[in-house]
């Protein structure tokens, strides 16, 4: 392995697992709020990405990917404490490039289709030895229940949705949490993987909702947008469509409160949109 070169103080332990690993750097590293993504090679010369998380929440996702094994998920190379060393997508394929080339449709049924193959992993992976540790989806909704009435009816519509679904007491689905456009990837060979897992439990239908938000909220409310991708995630996943429409609706009013009480307070009303015009949804 070639010498790293004078190591930034700030970066030394992604220095350390880059020498541990015996990897190369091999393009420009990214830092979000929540963990530090490098670029590299392998020993071998295999494409590869190195995670550093820096939130439980990503050291969680790390461990439902390793319990995954590649089925339907990025296939994870090595894991150890917050270093994550996984395959690096290197296909052509772009999903928020299709939507805007006007393949919309068929993005939809690429990210329904992911969704179905991990939540077909729902049996094997609570049977694991040492199966990861998930959080309940209800969890997530603590902020939507506690601060709905205050901030408008489609926050109240939206809770007693998702209150209505949780007690429904259906046997829950290992979910992925945020997939999107954006995290599912093109592998080539090993064709659309997802990323960046959240790791729930909890109701299927609940994880095609944001994809239904997304590339972004302004393309989620081109008029007539909603309702046929509405209808293509339906066809694609089998999901009944009342049960996905409170799902949509709910995940919308819970957007919506984090962005507002991260004091984003034009992100909490697009996200308010789209869920008024989901509950506006002929099912």
């Amino acid at each position: 392995m070639s010498d790293l070169g004078p190591v930034d103080p700030g970066r030394a332990d992604e220095a350390a697992w880059l020498r541990r690993w015996r990897l190369r750097p091999d393009g420009d590293a990214t830092t979000t709020t929540t963990s530090r993504l490098i670029p590299v090679r392998t020993e071998d010369g295999t494409a590869a990405m190195l995670k550093i998380a820096h939130e439980p929440e990503e050291a969680r996702g790390a461990a439902l990917l390793a319990a995954l094994d590649g089925r339907g998920a990025v296939p994870v190379i090595r894991r150890d404490h917050d270093a994550l060393l996984m395959e690096r997508a290197t296909g052509p394929g772009d999903l928020v490039a299709m939507v805007r080339a006007g393949e919309d449709d068929e993005a939809t049924r690429i990210v329904s289709a992911v969704a179905g193959r991990l939540h077909a992993e729902t049996d094997r992976v609570l049977a694991l030895p040492e199966p990861p540790a998930l959080v309940p989806l209800e969890t997530w909704f603590d902020q939507l229940f506690a601060h709905a009435d205050r901030l408008g009816p489609l926050h109240r519509a939206g809770a007693d949705l998702a209150r209505r679904r949780f007690d429904d007491g259906r046997e829950p689905t290992v979910l992925h949490g945020d997939l999107h456009h954006g995290n599912v990837l093109d592998f080539g060979e090993h064709g659309w993987l997802a990323i960046d897992p959240k790791g729930l439990l909890g109701d299927a239908e609940f994880d095609v909702c944001n994809l239904l938000c997304n590339p972004s909220h302004e393309r989620a409310l081109v008029p007539g947008r909603l309702p046929r991708q509405f209808a293509v995630a339906v066809a694609a996943t089998g999901f009944e469509a009342r049960r996905l429409r409170d799902w949509l609706v709910a995940w919308s009013a819970l957007s919506s409160t984090w962005f507002e009480l991260d004091g984003r307070p034009e992100r909490a009303a697009t996200a308010e949109r789209i869920g008024e015009a989901a509950a506006g949804l002929a099912v």
